[in-house]
């Protein structure tokens, strides 16, 4: 399959099956039974002559990927620059499904620290920026998160009751921060923000990670301000926030 992906993504036109197959070393029957399941998931395109070409599908996941590397190189500074006001692990997060994925990082050099594994996932419910990010999106898609994951609990502070989760995650937004006390991992604490973009959209989010023992109530501005950092490196301003309630109200 990777090799038909492959002999169609290094050619500038269509090609046809008959080239596609002796590229490959595939059957044409092989061939164009593999290239006609790729077609219907979207990863490739036939034209009216019968030659193939890469599918919608397969260049929307790159312009995905490209988004990513573009958001992670606008974030690099900002964490960097987090971690050194405040001497503790700094993140970038970006929404993945029911989830955050913890996209890049920038790691204090303390002896004693938190680290999070680049590519690793978490819920919503249990992270400090994923409970902005579930206030974001309204009650009603709070709700609809409750119902289809059941709230688990990670550790004795989870929460796992709906209504208290609105009530947190609401009164978070409003603040403009939120806060993760052990609620993913024992003896680990965070403070996380939202950052946003052009469109007044949530783009991504901040935080930092340490362990709970050393909170300091003095880091919240410094991530609040790094918040404020990348969604101007975004293009979020005044207008944005304005269009944006517009927009949803």
């Amino acid at each position: 399959m990777t090799n038909l992906l492959d002999v169609i993504a290094a050619n500038d036109e269509a090609v046809s099956l008959k080239v596609l197959s002796a590229d490959t070393g595939l059957h044409p029957s092989t061939a164009f039974r593999i290239l006609a399941s790729l077609s219907n998931q979207g990863f490739v395109a036939r034209d009216s002559a019968g030659y193939y070409c890469l599918g919608a599908k397969l260049l929307q996941l790159g312009a995905r990927v490209h988004a990513r590397i573009d958001l992670r190189r606008e974030a690099r500074s900002v964490i960097e620059w987090l971690r050194n006001e405040v001497g503790e692990t700094a993140n970038f997060v970006i929404q993945q499904g029911d989830g955050v994925i913890y996209l890049d990082r920038a790691t204090t050099t303390r002896m004693m620290r938190v680290e999070q594994v680049i590519g690793s996932h978490a819920p919503l419910h249990v992270t400090a920026v994923g409970k902005l990010m579930l206030a974001d999106g309204g009650t009603d898609a709070c709700r609809a998160y409750a119902r289809r994951t059941g709230l688990p609990a990670y550790t004795p502070n989870t929460i796992t009751d709906l209504d208290t989760l609105l009530k947190v995650a609401g009164d978070s937004l409003e603040r403009g921060f939120a806060l993760d006390q052990e609620e993913a991992e024992r003896g680990v604490g965070c403070v996380g923000v939202l950052a946003r973009d052009s469109s007044g959209g949530v783009a991504a989010g901040l935080s930092i990670s340490f362990p709970i023992e050393r909170y300091c109530t003095d880091w919240v501005p410094q991530v609040i301000e790094a918040g404020r950092r990348l969604s101007a490196q975004l293009g979020y301003t005044a207008k944005s926030a304005s269009a944006d309630v517009s927009a949803t109200g």
